[in-house]
């Protein structure tokens, strides 16, 4: 019988506490995503028995209501009928999401959601910007010729017009018309005013517009971002205030023009000559960070490096590398970066030559590959925070290697003393060598951070070996079983190490159709050995099931399901224990829950525990199954 669309959606509509707890709503291919105001008003029991709702678990700050593919599209036009909203994209549901999120993460987000989508441009011109400036150094008289002046041309454009990538980039992530906040990006460095850059050599008095007797300068704020980012998050609350109130007959010229008009004079009037002198203090704090006490603060930057990619946080140095280049065109936490990243490449590599657990060593080697290319996390992750020692030994690695980066300077064509650093940021190891400025430098530093990583690993760290008997000859007691090593879910985003010993079959050959034909996600099984779930990733906790036979968790956009056996909701905690809650920052191989496969055997289910990435979809390069 085919299912009644409308009446599934008046039923999950009348259990989730009235229309004013239901903050936004989307879907995907195969679940109804809400994001909910208060959850203790909504009936999980109830929604779990709509007909059409095959389950549901919360992930991200998001309620997910599984209904399948080519079913759930449906449910959701008759939802939003039946309830009065207006589609949402799964972004906006995102954002609803963020938006329960304490004040304090969401600051140390944002810096991370404006500047990795414009990662991709600033890279590229970061690295040609690199070349064509080095080709002059071996070639001189190309830096005379057509081409050099159209690739600098080339190279040089979104550097140039930055504050206009991170107006068009804040816009989206507060919310904001992206093209009213791309005006305002483009009024911040428009050729009428007096170029950033230019304005300490102008000569004579720096002309001035008196607004409302408020005499504001006519000086661009080229070389400035987070003036940028404050003036788009003005823009955006004006913007979403008026379309509140404006009358629809009228919104449409009276919203634009008022919020543009608004934003632009407390710009220039208010937040553009504040925060851009405090943008100044920051960078300016920051290279004296670098060089204090002799290179004393990049050393300890370059240690604690590693613990903010643990947290999640390494994001918030884009701001200031993106002032760093727009202001001096010399970004010099690159070489920190870099030192703390490859030397987590040198434990690793330690870690995967000296073990001889092949599964170790299956995930030591590609992981350290990897951190070579700047890519830490599998490393971090997979091997050196979770054996510990590896990772001090990283820490060590970083805090030399900076060090001597906070040392090294160099001269240009002319003979000019010259900060090393890179011309881009958001690539470290490897691949940043196009970028740096001095590349023999660069090499060394990468060789000295390495090297002292690699070394201490190897004399420190020593693989725990089995102890079959004790000394007398009796067996020896049985040791607390340790998370296995293997990768069983990658995609672009990260990975996932195997949560549960035991042996990896397919999501098809999973005992239950609805895992097995991938509705709830793409991913993998396993028939468990040991009762005991481990964590996947260094991430967060997004929810524990009350029956304590489930959880999920979150890490880099990764939305993971852990579901120990089949039907064992049925069970009501019996057997089950969750040594985590909600909100609870996990790292990698600790233990989250227990469960007695005896007692699900003897219950009549399977203890197949279910290791799903939900939004499989959203990701790329999803790859699963054991490696």
């Amino acid at each position: 019988m085919a299912l009644d669309y409308r009446k599934c959606a008046e039923e999950i509509f009348s259990h989730l506490g009235g229309r004013d707890n239901i903050i936004s709503a989307a879907h995907c291919a195969t679940r109804l995503r809400l994001v909910i105001a208060d959850n203790s008003k909504i009936d999980k029991e109830a929604l779990e028995n709509v007909e059409g709702v095959k389950g549901l678990f919360d992930s991200n700050g998001q309620l997910q209501l599984i209904i399948g593919t080519g079913t759930v599209n449906k449910v959701y036009d008759e939802f939003l009928a039946v309830t009065g909203m207006t589609a949402a994209t799964k972004d906006e549901v995102k954002q609803a999401a963020a938006s329960k999120m304490p004040l304090w993460k969401k600051i140390l987000k944002t810096p991370g959601d404006v500047f990795v989508p414009i990662l991709p441009a600033i890279v590229a011109s970061g690295l040609m910007m690199g070349i064509v400036e080095a080709i002059p150094k071996f070639a001189p008289a190309f830096g005379q010729t057509d081409w050099f002046s159209f690739l600098d041309l080339v190279a040089n454009t979104a550097f140039a017009l930055l504050p206009v990538l991170v107006a068009i980039s804040a816009a989206r992530v507060f919310g904001g018309n992206i093209f009213l906040g791309a005006v305002i990006g483009l009024m911040m460095v428009h050729p009428a005013l007096i170029n950033a850059w230019t304005v300490s050599s102008y000569v004579g008095e720096i002309p001035t517009w008196s607004i409302f007797f408020y005499p504001i300068q006519q000086v661009g704020y080229q070389g400035h971002v987070i003036p940028v980012i404050l003036a788009v998050l003005l823009m955006s609350t004006i913007e979403k205030w008026l379309h509140k109130h404006v009358p629809e007959m009228i919104d449409l010229f009276v919203t634009p023009l008022v919020t543009v008009v608004c934003t632009a004079y407390l710009t220039f009037t208010v937040i553009g000559p504040v925060f851009s002198v405090f943008e100044n203090w920051v960078l300016a704090g920051a290279q004296a960070l670098i060089t204090v006490g002799f290179g004393l603060g990049a050393a300890v930057m370059g240690a604690i490096y590693p613990l903010t990619v643990v947290m999640g946080l390494h994001h918030m140095y884009n701001v200031i590398e993106a002032g760093m280049i727009s202001s001096t065109g010399v970004n010099t936490w690159m070489p920190i970066a870099t030192a703390a990243n490859i030397a987590q490449f040198g434990a690793c590599l330690a870690v995967a030559l000296k073990c001889r657990n092949q599964k170790t060593k299956s995930v030591a080697l590609p992981s350290s590959l990897s951190a070579s290319l700047g890519i830490t996390e599998p490393a971090i992750f997979g091997i050196n925070f979770r054996f510990m020692k590896p990772f001090i030994a990283g820490m060590i690695g970083g805090a030399v290697g900076s060090l001597f980066a906070s040392w090294m300077t160099g001269t240009d064509m002319n003979g000019n003393v010259v900060k090393f650093g890179a011309t881009t940021y958001g690539v470290t190891g490897i691949p940043g060598i196009p970028a740096i400025n001095n590349i023999p430098m660069y090499l060394l530093l990468m060789l000295i951070s390495a090297g002292v990583a690699f070394a201490i690993t190897w004399f420190i760290w020593n693989e725990d070996e089995p102890k079959k008997q004790t000394a007398n000859g009796a067996p020896a007691a049985k040791t607390e079983a340790k998370a296995p090593a293997a990768s069983v879910i990658r995609c672009a985003a990260g990975e996932l190490i195997q949560p549960t010993p035991g042996k990896v079959i397919a999501r098809e050959n999973i005992p239950d159709a609805t895992f097995a034909d991938g509705i709830l996600g793409d991913g993998v099984g396993i028939e468990p050995s040991e009762g005991v779930v481990y964590a996947p990733f260094d991430g967060e906790v997004t929810s524990v099931f009350d029956t304590k036979h489930a959880i999920t968790l979150e890490k880099n956009g990764m939305e993971v399901l852990i579901h120990v056996g089949v039907n064992t909701v049925n069970m009501n905690g019996e057997g089950f224990e969750a040594f985590v809650k909600e909100g609870d920052t996990v790292k990698a191989g600790q233990k989250l829950l227990t469960f007695d496969s005896a007692k699900i055997k003897a219950a009549g289910y399977s203890d197949c525990v279910v290791v799903l990435l939900t939004n499989a979809e959203e990701l790329e390069k999803v790859e699963c199954g054991i490696k």
